[in-house]
């Protein structure tokens, strides 16, 4: 996998693992998602939606409604 990532370090190597197996690299694909939608990857839990929660408000992003 050459593709850079620029989702938060912080994150769980499970929620990483989910992330990557469902094709979400890049921060910016998370804004056409909902949390439930993300939640509902195995591997993912609250800590990881309050880690992409903040990473794209820096971006002046947010999760869909």
């Amino acid at each position: 996998m050459d593709q850079i990532s620029d989702l938060p370090a912080k994150l769980s190597k499970p929620a990483k693992r989910a992330f990557t197996q469902a094709g979400y690299v890049k921060l910016e694909q998370f804004a056409g998602l909902t949390e439930a939608e993300v939640l509902a990857l195995h591997g993912v839990g609250p800590t990881a939606i309050v880690l992409l929660r903040q990473a794209l408000a820096e971006k002046g992003l947010a999760f869909r409604e």
